[in-house]
């Protein structure tokens, strides 16, 4: 199980949770995106829609009659209706359950710089878990800090 930590220094959430959605949805994988309050996740349904006019994220907000069939689901828990092998953790909130997935992106800014301290900390000591910690460059490009 990989943990990817994303600390957002350079660009905000919007411009690179949609990256890793193209990624993960070119390399045939689902993803499932949590966001606990109700305006984020309207507010990632309408990124994901519009962030690029060339591209085209498939997804839907959890909940709808179709969630098993979409590639990208957005939700504010961590149950993958759409049986997503990857978890987006967008709120920048660590959940343990994202441990019950193949990979999880866990994203997080200075605000929630602590908590996410916390979380790589108490990933050090667990079996079958790889944690990689990526930071932002001056350049915006991202590095593996750890």
């Amino acid at each position: 199980m990989q943990v990817d930590f994303y600390h957002l220094t350079q660009q905000p959430l919007d411009r690179v949770l949609p990256r890793i959605a193209e990624r993960v949805v070119e390399s045939g994988g689902r993803l499932l995106v949590i966001a606990d309050r109700e305006e984020q996740r309207v507010a990632l349904d309408r990124l994901l829609w519009t962030y690029t006019p060339e591209s085209f994220l498939p997804h839907a907000i959890a909940d709808g009659e179709a969630d098993a069939a979409q590639p990208i689901l957005i939700a504010a828990h961590p149950a993958p209706a759409n049986a997503a092998r990857n978890i987006a953790l967008a709120d920048g909130i660590w959940r343990d359950e994202a441990l019950t997935f193949d990979r999880a992106f866990h994203f997080f800014d200075a605000e929630r710089i602590a908590e996410a301290r916390i979380a790589w900390k108490a990933l050090a000591d667990r079996d079958g878990i790889e944690r990689r910690y990526w930071k932002q460059n001056e350049a915006g490009r991202w590095e593996q800090a750890a």
